[in-house]
């Protein structure tokens, strides 16, 4: 297989002023609002973003058995005036152990996360998908933000450290790892192709979230894991995740 180090289309360009606060309703939450950019064109807008850093949940999944399952519980808060459609796409990058993930939806965890972070069903959290099916209704400055509420997740790899493939590591066991949050903007610039051709290729505002994880690398204690400052925007290439790469490695070979 070629290198994990490949699977990096383009990286950031960029990084942008951004600002950073503790929510005062909850400690664990951080919010980030959205930067204007000299790369963003005119009509550009994004959205405030409220996050919980990682968390590590084991549950058996249909057809996969029991799993370690890694999620983001998320808010979205739009400031823009009116309402706006977002596409969220999240990516987890390993950097101990190069490699990509996208995340998944998992009706079964979803359910389970459900329990864990809202068990009244009150904030109505939703999927990826879901979270596109609607636009975001706008919030007052003077007022107290209308955040809508979503979940990105991650299947980490077996339960089973002993299950898990020996010659790559698992999600599971990674120690330093960065979130890319994309689809809360519609900023997007054309840039040319590093190959040197005459191509170009689109890279999206996107948030960066970096993370550290101590502990025991088979540890399922969320608390072990750690944000980064600072976030960041930057203007980022979509990547070519791992599932994705073994397909193409599966074709070179036949």
């Amino acid at each position: 297989m070629r290198s994990m180090l490949g699977l990096v289309v383009a990286v950031s360009i960029v990084v942008f002023g951004i600002t950073a606060a503790h929510s005062q309703t909850n400690p664990n939450e951080r919010e980030v609002k959205s930067i204007p950019s000299q790369f963003d064109k005119v009509g550009v807008w994004g959205m405030d973003i409220v996050f919980k850093d990682p968390r590590i949940i084991k549950i058996k999944l249909p057809t996969r058995g029991e799993r370690i399952c890694w999620y983001m519980w998320y808010q979205v808060i739009n400031r823009t005036g009116k309402p706006e459609e977002i596409a969220p796409y999240f990516e987890l990058v390993t950097l101990d152990n190069p490699g990509i993930y996208r995340d998944e939806i998992l009706i079964t965890a979803e359910d389970a996360i459900r329990k864990l972070e809202d068990p009244n069903d009150y904030q109505k959290i939703k999927n990826t998908v879901m979270m596109s099916k609607n636009a975001i209704p706008p919030s007052k400055e003077d007022a107290f933000p209308r955040a809508i509420t979503g979940v990105a997740i991650w299947d980490a790899g077996p339960a089973d450290p002993a299950k898990r493939d020996p010659k790559s590591k698992e999600l599971a066991e990674t120690t330093r790892f960065s979130i890319f949050v994309r689809g809360f903007s519609n900023g997007s610039v054309e840039v040319d192709s590093p190959a040197g051709d005459e191509k170009t290729i689109t890279q999206y505002k996107t948030l960066q979230l970096n993370f550290k994880r101590k502990g025991d690398r088979f540890s399922i204690d969320s608390r072990d894991i750690e944000f980064v400052t600072p976030p960041q925007w930057i203007y980022r290439s979509a990547s070519r995740t791992i599932t994705e790469t073994k397909k193409d490695d599966d074709k070179d070979k036949k």
